[in-house]
């Protein structure tokens, strides 16, 4: 089996000319933006081009370098004036490498790229991807100052054009993230050591359907609303166990604590876990009944959702944003309004009772993200 996030080798072709492509980001610790940097470069490798990533660093570097990517340490995302004094060191750089495209992913990196290759002739094509549904106004808006501007969801394409009425509809273009299905294959189960480990360490979520919420501690995920669901669960006879996977991370000790007297004063204790974020999340979903998606602002995308469906695991979630987008198209059994805990509950109830089918994944895989994107820099080359 290939390691998460391998690249479709075949799904790229070989390039009529190498191109040099560079990629802007604040730095490489982790996230979906740097995760979408790591695979495009990786793409760029496998069709015979050059790849360049400039960031800050972080733990990222060592893949990236090791998949036949250079990085060079600047730091151009640091939140502060001072970060523009970095425009110079940019542009020589640039200068040298003399890239055919210039991608950035987020905004302060965008801004220092605009600026730097202003004083390079011949220009490089300047390309931005919008990961998230930004505050709009004048700092956000350099990332629509792309010859062409990637969003990874027809949810945030819509959103920049609402709110831009200067941007031309013919720039942006929908890329959506995408999962190598190789990572997370259909009707996947864990082995038998796995399962041993897992309850083990974790023996309050056995004996009943798991369900799963994945997210960073912070009150947007909807955690409360999940541990509100299985209280609501359990008063109907229902009985479950709710893991929030990913919620316990340093400074995040007040919410934690925040929660874990919610699930006291509810009498959960002994059917609610919280863990840091872990590397076994495939198999985590894999034993899932159900994979929640409750966050209570609309997000741009939802990795999320394509992962589970993907091992033909059931969703629910919140009908708004790009995970509603992702469910209204891929499981529709599976949406419910905005913050509705009537409606969560009871869809929940149903879908532990009977699942509907779910397809195997047909679209938003790794390859079609890095082949679309791969096409777009053709184009503006080709021009």
């Amino acid at each position: 089996m290939k390691a998460p996030y391998e690249p479709i080798m075949s799904a790229v072709a070989t390039p009529a000319r190498s191109l040099t492509v560079v990629q802007l980001i604040p730095a490489l610790q982790s996230g979906g933006a740097e995760r979408s940097a790591l695979e495009i470069a990786r793409a760029l490798v496998a069709a015979g081009h050059q790849s360049v990533v400039i960031s800050a660093g972080g733990r990222l570097v060592s893949q990236l370098e090791a998949e036949g990517s250079r990085h060079i340490t600047l730091d151009i995302g640091r939140k502060s004036l001072g970060t523009f004094m970095k425009v110079g060191a940019l542009r020589r750089v640039l200068r040298e490498l003399k890239p055919d495209i210039v991608h950035a992913r987020s905004r302060l990196p965008a801004w220092v790229g605009w600026w730097a290759i202003k004083g390079l002739k011949p220009s490089p094509h300047f390309v931005t991807t919008v990961h998230g549904l930004n505050t709009p106004g004048r700092y956000s808006s350099i990332l629509l100052r792309g010859e062409r501007v990637i969003a990874v969801s027809q949810t945030l394409r819509d959103y920049m054009l609402s709110h831009y009425a200067w941007l031309e509809p013919s720039r942006v273009r929908v890329i959506p993230r995408g999962i190598d299905p190789d990572a997370f294959p259909y009707g996947h189960r864990p082995d038998d050591g796995w399962h041993k480990a897992f309850f083990a360490e974790f023996p309050a979520l056995a004996g009943a359907p798991l369900l799963t919420l994945p997210g960073r501690g912070t009150r947007l995920k909807g955690h409360h609303d999940a541990i509100e669901l299985v209280a609501e669960l359990k008063r109907r006879g229902i009985d479950v166990r709710l893991l929030l996977l990913g919620v316990i991370e340093p400074g995040r000790e007040a919410y934690v604590a925040e929660l874990r007297e919610l699930i006291r004063s509810r009498g959960l204790e002994s059917q609610v876990v919280l863990t840091p974020p872990r590397a076994d999340v495939r198999d985590i979903y894999a034993i899932s009944s159900l994979v929640l998606q409750l966050s209570n602002k609309p997000e741009s995308f939802g990795r999320t959702v394509i992962e589970a469906l993907s091992l033909c695991r059931p969703v629910l979630g919140y009908a708004h944003g790009g995970v509603g987008e992702l469910l209204a198209e891929l499981y529709p059994a599976g949406r419910v309004p905005p913050s509705d805990q009537e409606r969560l509950v009871e869809r929940a109830a149903e879908l532990l009772r009977v699942a509907p089918p779910i397809p195997m994944l047909q679209s938003y895989r790794l390859s079609d993200m890095q082949q679309a994107t791969l096409a777009l820099y053709d184009e503006l080359t080709a021009a």
